[in-house]
């Protein structure tokens, strides 16, 4: 019994900005909010770009700039949207980092964002951070209001 409580492995997502901490239910954006893409939550960015949530590989960088997708060892895909309909900014107020295939680690930055742009110029900040495999996951979320990039843990991720 102890064996299968404890040879479980997790994987924790961190906070990869300071903000806000909002339930997926609630980003105004039904592809988000339904969880068609997977189970996750957003964050309202405060201040601070975007770093990476966990210690893995980049695996998708959009063309426009707007969303990374990174995978863990265990296999866990997470996405990370940066605002709504940010992608018909076509890259501008995002400035890449990174690119796919290359190692990363927590708190790494990969995306330097100018809010005030995203937020002048775009339907909102709130951010997406959604596990795509999640039907494959067994996800608690760690329940804290504000989160501090790097610090917070926003959910732990048990493979089935």
């Amino acid at each position: 019994m102890l064996s299968k409580l404890f040879g479980k492995r997790k994987l924790r997502i961190y906070a990869p900005v300071d903000g806000v901490i909002v339930p997926l239910e609630e980003v105004p954006d039904p592809v988000f909010s339904q969880k068609m893409l997977g189970e996750g939550l957003a964050m309202l960015p405060t201040k601070g770009h975007i770093h990476a949530p966990i210690t893995g590989t980049v695996i998708l960088l959009a063309e426009t700039k707007h969303a990374i997708g990174l995978r863990s060892k265990d296999g866990t895909e997470i996405l990370v949207h940066i605002g709504l309909e940010t992608v018909s900014l076509n890259g501008r107020g995002f400035t890449v980092l990174v690119k796919e295939g290359d190692n990363v680690s927590v708190g790494q930055l990969l995306i330097a964002v100018d809010w005030d742009f995203i937020a002048a110029n775009a339907k909102s900040i709130i951010t997406p951070i959604v596990i795509t495999n999640s039907v494959d996951r067994q996800i608690q979320f760690e329940g804290s209001t504000k989160g501090i990039m790097g610090e917070t843990v926003l959910m732990t991720v048990f493979v089935k």
